[in-house]
């Protein structure tokens, strides 16, 4: 059979990165990314994007750890006391430091976005602005779907399992601020990125408004002033807001769509909440290797149809 033609739906840093595991992983494909919005106008964007121990209820203890960022020193078991999943939570947070004084405290995410666009762009996949709004308006051009749309899905594939976490956040201009400062339940921060500094932040469950609060904003602000003054002097405030696709479990699987007597191959691998540059990598690699099912299914039936 020819190549097989797989669509990415998704721009963001989990649709960037399964569509560089795809082109690793087979490299016999050919992969589109497809979406209505490419950086800097993402979800991903909006993310202040730090590496935080993050497990989703929903997956298993295996699982949580098979998607943890490689050589982060956290581990998930079940029978761990509490002070020692605190202890090992601190090891991490004090392990992340180190790695931040080596990057100089200076944009992962951003980094991240940055480097799998550009990746991805040297391998010759090809990218394209499109609002998809039924899976099945691409069947006749590709042989599987995978869909990484995050917050989208709940309209796309009508899961009411997935709901929003709505983020604002404050990016400004304050080059002085060198480290990053978080306060102890993590709903104010300040952390530094290539160019901006971001200021955070809110978890709003179930808002779906993509509109800037004002009197949020002056309370983000205030709340990030009082842990560093000199912020009071920061210029060129810039308010962005989020919806973080929040689930029990980040809904990473294969699903064979059916119409009329035709199939169509999905892999869907979102919901990912506020972990998504935490584990974006991991499930990203499961969803590559969903892909290798379905091509694997799809020469099965070529094979047998020859006969």
């Amino acid at each position: 059979m020819a190549a097989p033609k797989v669509a990415v739906v998704g721009a963001g840093v989990v649709g960037l990165s399964t569509a560089l595991c795809i082109v690793e992983t087979c490299p016999s494909c050919s992969v589109t990314v497809l979406s209505d919005q490419f950086s800097p106008n993402t979800t991903s964007n909006v993310a202040a994007g730090m590496l935080i121990p993050h497990t989703y209820p929903g997956a298993s203890n295996q699982t949580n750890h098979k998607w943890k960022p490689r050589g982060i020193p956290f581990a998930f078991c079940p029978i761990c006391c509490l002070f020692l999943i605190a202890m090992l939570k601190a090891i991490y947070l004090i392990y992340l430091m180190c790695i931040m004084i080596t990057w100089g405290f200076r944009g992962f995410f951003s980094a991240s976005l940055l480097e799998s666009f550009c990746r991805l762009k040297a391998t010759g996949v090809q990218m394209y602005t499109r609002k998809v709004t039924d899976l099945w308006e691409l069947h006749s051009e590709y042989n599987i779907i995978v869909n990484c749309t995050g917050i989208g899905a709940h309209q796309l594939v009508g899961d009411e399992k997935l709901f929003p976490v709505r983020g604002q956040v404050l990016k400004v201009h304050a080059p002085w601020v060198k480290n990053f400062i978080r306060d102890g339940d993590g709903l104010t921060y300040i952390y530094p990125g290539i160019h901006r500094v971001t200021l955070g932040g809110t978890r709003e469950k179930e808002r779906w408004s993509l509109s800037p609060d004002p009197g949020t904003t002056k309370d983000i602000f205030d709340r990030c002033c009082s842990l560093e003054p000199s912020l009071r002097g920061a210029r060129d405030i810039e308010v962005k807001v989020g919806l973080r696709p929040s689930r029990w479990c980040v809904r990473l699987e294969r699903e064979v769509l059916s119409r009329g007597g035709v199939k169509l191959l999905v892999v869907h691998n979102y919901g990912h909440g506020a972990g998504g540059f935490s584990v974006h990598r991991g499930t990203a690699k499961e969803a590559a290797r969903l892909v290798g099912e379905c091509i694997a299914a799809l020469q099965g039936s070529s094979s047998r149809a020859k006969l």
